[in-house]
């Protein structure tokens, strides 16, 4: 063999994700997991059950559709009626994915040519660098700062350049749990439509906000409907993460694009549980609200234990992360440090948030905690760290 590297040079730095490192160390240590984001509990028991009823009645045991089963694309059709009062043909306008980072994935490699700029908010969810990369696209970090993260609207501005293909966003946005408002969307929207610029947003946690904060799909506003790509899932809805159920909706120029490349991904993924979601999303309004405000409890009890454990914590408005800054608390150490140490320390497992920028100073000292789990398991972690 020659001395060239068996990696892919577009992938050369990115190994393995930090979500899979702290949660071997949480395994490995017996420690309190609230790094990786997802729940210590499964969602409805009607749809775990609809989810078997499809496996005993042979329904998606074998291929679904390419596109997804009808039942789905539909309720999600359904469900942007519903929700924002959008409308899109369950045929043509609806995609099924494996889980939303699929769909991002088969957004990028359809969208982008190389050489092509995409302009992402950092901090970013990790896949994001590695999906443009994959794409042979060029990755133009957009830096949201500590203590609010709201977008730099005027930096966005000059951000762009002719090679300025497309904006990826994320909103509600992990890490920092900023939700962006409909001002920001506005002039996002006019800058996309100024400069001809497609839009890829991760609206994953969209029933995720707290507080009365609105979530709005930039797909709604004026000049949005023809560019933009939008991107949910049910695994943050429903605390099903392992069923990997995702969707697009877009216009059917978009979406076809977009299935084009995500038929050479995965083709079809789980067929019984596209069943059991396409019932999930008809839920009555009761489910969402209560789902919502049961984290809001959660993200109130961490946020209050982390503020006594002495870290500076910054209240997200949306998803079920809690961004926190260490730097009062562990003069001098860095969070990716900081973390490795954690488990072993007081046994609580937590994500360096640096590992999310390609600026990673600007988030060194940054550390999230996940509280979608139950409340006294958030507060024995939060016990544990007060006597760290």
């Amino acid at each position: 063999m020659t001395g060239r590297p068996l990696l892919n040079r577009r992938l050369d730095g990115l190994g393995t994700t930090i979500f899979a490192e702290m949660s071997a160390l949480a395994v490995a240590t017996g420690a309190i997991n609230l790094g990786q984001g997802f729940p210590d509990t499964d969602g409805p028991e009607s749809v775990r059950e609809a989810a078997v009823r499809a496996l005993r009645d042979g329904r998606g045991n074998q291929y679904p559709p390419g596109p997804g089963i009808p039942e789905l694309r539909t309720a999600v059709a359904d469900h942007q009626r519903r929700f924002y009062d959008l409308t899109f043909d369950p045929d043509t306008e609806v995609l099924v994915t494996a889980g939303a980072t699929e769909a991002i994935a088969a957004a990028m490699l359809a969208l982008l040519e190389p050489g092509d700029e995409v302009i992402a908010f950092e901090p970013f969810y990790d896949s994001y660098a590695a999906c443009i990369a994959m794409a042979g696209a060029v990755r133009v970090p957009l830096t949201l700062h500590a203590p609010d993260f709201r977008p730099d609207l005027d930096a966005l501005r000059d951000a762009l350049t002719p090679r300025t293909r497309l904006l990826l966003l994320n909103s509600p946005h992990n890490p920092t749990g900023t939700v962006l408002t409909r001002d920001e969307l506005t002039a996002i929207a006019a800058l996309a439509v100024e400069h001809d610029l497609l839009v890829v947003t991760d609206e994953v946690y969209e029933h995720l906000t707290y507080d009365g904060t609105e979530h709005i799909p930039l797909i709604s506003l004026p000049g949005m409907r023809d560019r933009t790509v939008s991107i949910s899932s049910a695994g943050k809805t429903f605390s099903f993460t392992g069923w990997k159920v995702g969707w697009v909706t877009a216009s059917a120029p978009l979406v076809a694009a977009v299935r084009t490349a995500k038929q050479f991904l995965t083709y079809v993924a789980s067929g019984p549980f596209q069943y059991a979601i396409a019932e999930a999303l008809a839920l009555p309004d009761p489910y969402y609200t209560a789902f919502r405000d049961d984290l809001q409890t959660k993200r109130d009890l961490l946020a209050a234990g982390l503020t006594d454990a002495g870290f500076t914590v910054f209240r997200p408005q949306g998803t079920y992360f809690i961004t926190t800054d260490i730097a009062d608390i562990a003069p001098g150490t860095d969070a990716l440090t900081f973390c490795r140490e954690l488990p072993q320390r007081c046994g609580v497992v937590a994500v360096p948030n640096s590992v999310f920028y390609d600026h990673p100073t600007a988030g060194r000292t940054h550390v999230r905690f996940a509280f979608c789990k139950k409340e006294e398991v958030l507060s024995e972690a939060a016990e544990r760290l007060r006597a760290l």
